[in-house]
């Protein structure tokens, strides 16, 4: 009976088992030992549940819905155990008049002590008119709700970069919420998805130290966003023996080896996919058989694409003894890339791969 007591936070009540698995979910990936575990446990326990207004604008929603199916822990109840969600477009009761006096009342209420939560690109072109809630531009809510909050999260890669409607000729004028606010502390957690674990551990983490976790040079934190995919596919041995995947369906593709040359985008791609996986089936698009898209990358839908076909001049291994090493591979790659990545983007990864394989071990154990 012990295993399906309840904790007793939130209105929605999960398991101990589930609340307890999900904060050392956390914790691992957070790079946390196990005796940091009851201090996360005592934060997410505390009865002052931080208030979130949660925003959305040019998206699918495909992030919340993400999220809130993840299970085992059923981490989208864990969360929402965590906050407050005072505003939320899609799984809030109220809608129209009622909805915006909500969005109202928080901002007032809490001044300066919410979070600010936004899903989805900001499109800024004929004034921004491509995205309207209420009358409103998600301009204008933007700059009436980012400004008053403590702190900024920009979940998924359209509220990080743009994603795809930023794709070129970006028509709508698409930008991430960092290309709008100023002055306040922003994190971005890309993915298309991202995976659950890299929004719960940042909770938790603002939680238990208040403040936001340590991030890169493109805003994202280095728990989740810190080593190339390519560094820890559980591909990567194929890679150095020289043995790829020629087409979808061959004898290789069959016996799992490496998809870099039908299109995984993994050495110029930083994630945790390979450590976390997604929900309980332990999968994710690379064990499933196709190659990673980059899509936590900025501009990933213009530098990544075709996603079936492995980006030009790369230096491929052809077998054991002319291994080429994923790092020079991922400098080849970014170099290639970086033009349609954007200048920001862009000199951010080069000032990155220039530090070299020892600075970022030093940044990361930091």
């Amino acid at each position: 009976m012990a295993d399906q007591s309840e904790n007793g936070i939130g209105d929605l009540r999960i398991t101990r088992r589930s609340f307890i698995k999900g904060c050392t979910m956390a914790a691992a990936a957070l790079g946390l030992s196990e005796t940091m575990i009851p201090r996360l446990v005592s934060a997410a326990t505390s009865p002052q549940r931080p208030p979130v207004v949660w925003l959305h604008f040019q998206e699918c929603t495909g992030c919340t819905e993400s999220l809130l199916r993840a299970s085992h822990p059923d981490i989208g109840r864990l969360i929402l155990d965590l906050i407050s969600l005072d505003y939320h477009e899609t799984v809030m009761a109220a809608a129209g008049y009622q909805a915006e006096e909500n969005l109202k009342n928080t901002i007032e209420k809490y001044d300066g002590k919410y979070i600010c939560v936004v899903e989805g690109a900001i499109p800024t072109k004929d004034g921004g008119v491509y995205c309207k809630i209420g009358g409103r531009t998600a301009m204008d809510i933007l700059a009436e709700v980012a400004p008053r909050s403590a702190a900024v999260i920009a979940i998924g890669s359209c509220a990080s970069f743009g994603g795809l409607q930023a794709a070129a000729p970006n028509p709508t004028g698409a930008v991430g919420v960092r290309d709008l606010v100023r002055g306040k502390p922003i994190i971005n957690i890309p993915g298309c998805p991202p995976n659950p674990i890299s929004f719960l551990g940042t909770v938790l983490h603002y939680l238990t130290w208040k403040k936001l976790p340590v991030t890169d040079n493109l805003g994202r934190p280095l728990f989740a966003y810190g080593r190339k995919i390519h560094d820890h596919c559980e591909r990567r041995a194929h890679f150095d023996e020289g043995r790829f995947v020629e087409q979808f369906g061959d004898e290789g593709h069959r016996q799992g080896y490496c998809l870099y040359k039908v299109g995984c985008k993994g050495p110029a791609t930083f994630s945790n996919c390979p450590a976390v996986r997604f929900n309980d089936v332990d999968q994710w698009p690379v064990s499933a058989g196709h190659g990673c898209c980059g899509c936590t990358e900025p501009g990933f839908w213009d530098s990544m694409t075709p996603f079936e076909q492995r980006l030009p001049e790369v230096e491929v291994p052809l077998g054991k003894g002319t291994v080429t090493s994923a790092e020079s591979v991922g400098r080849t790659v970014m170099g290639i890339t970086a033009g349609a990545i954007g200048i920001h983007a862009a000199a951010g990864v080069v000032r990155r791969l220039a530090k070299g394989t020892a600075k970022k071990d030093e940044i990361r154990e930091e």
